[in-house]
């Protein structure tokens, strides 16, 4: 059961980030962090947090 939840939880920081990365880069409006510099910083680095988790899940599977 925890290698699904590390799963969705790695794939769910994984699109988040990268929503949150178009949303400072300005490229999806309509929101408070359209064309923020903020997020454009922050969605990467939750971005590559979501893949980690992600292959943290997978590899614990594997065992």
């Amino acid at each position: 059961m925890r290698g699904w939840l590390t799963l969705t939880l790695g794939l769910l920081a994984l699109v988040v980030g990268a929503l949150w990365t178009v949303q400072g880069l300005g490229y999806v409006s309509g929101s408070v962090m359209t064309d923020e510099p903020l997020w454009a910083v922050l969605g990467p680095i939750v971005a590559v947090l979501g893949l980690a988790t992600l292959w943290w899940g997978l590899r614990s599977r594997r065992r």
